[in-house]
């Protein structure tokens, strides 16, 4: 059996751990997609290029000789073009420059969000208001992933709160 952890005072401190855990982890999460997006795009125009080159110079009369070179272009040739439809299938479905935006946008949001929350004098804070604000931000930028990733929605069940 595990202890649980003692409960934390939910207070302007609290508050602002929690933007600046969420904050962090979307800037971490942008730069992971921004790195993936880019890898991404060169290795299309890396491959795409190549293909057209490969499949044009193992047409030409000079290379039908060794054998084994001429073989070589006419094997690397659909192995190129293969490797470049795997990186476009993993590219379109795991969304990685949608995705950074919107790791960018959500960070910021958020960043924004602290900001109003710091710019608040002191006696006008609402704990619960602010954490209601950073819960939706994130919930929805949820959503919205995993629209774009597994085109589809997150669906609560309803829960029966009736009596009786």
């Amino acid at each position: 059996m595990t202890e649980l952890e003692p409960l934390k005072d939910v207070d302007e401190k609290y508050v602002l751990e929690k933007y600046k855990d969420k904050i962090d982890y979307y800037w971490a999460a942008s730069r992971s997609n921004k790195l993936s997006f880019k890898r991404y795009r060169a290795w299309t125009i890396i491959l795409g290029s190549l293909v057209t080159l490969i499949s044009s110079i193992s047409a030409a009369q000079f290379l039908q000789e060794p054998e084994w070179l001429k073989n070589l272009f006419s094997v690397g040739t659909p192995v190129i073009a293969a490797t470049l439809t795997v990186i476009s299938g993993l590219g379109q479905n795991f969304h990685w420059g949608s995705t950074w935006r919107d790791m960018v946008l959500n960070a910021t949001r958020l960043e924004k969000e602290r900001d109003r929350f710091l710019a608040t004098k002191p006696a006008d804070r609402d704990i619960v208001k602010e954490l209601e604000t950073l819960n939706a931000i994130v919930l929805e930028e949820t959503r919205n992933f995993f629209q774009r990733v597994l085109d589809s929605e997150i669906k609560p069940r309803e829960q029966n709160n009736s009596a009786g």
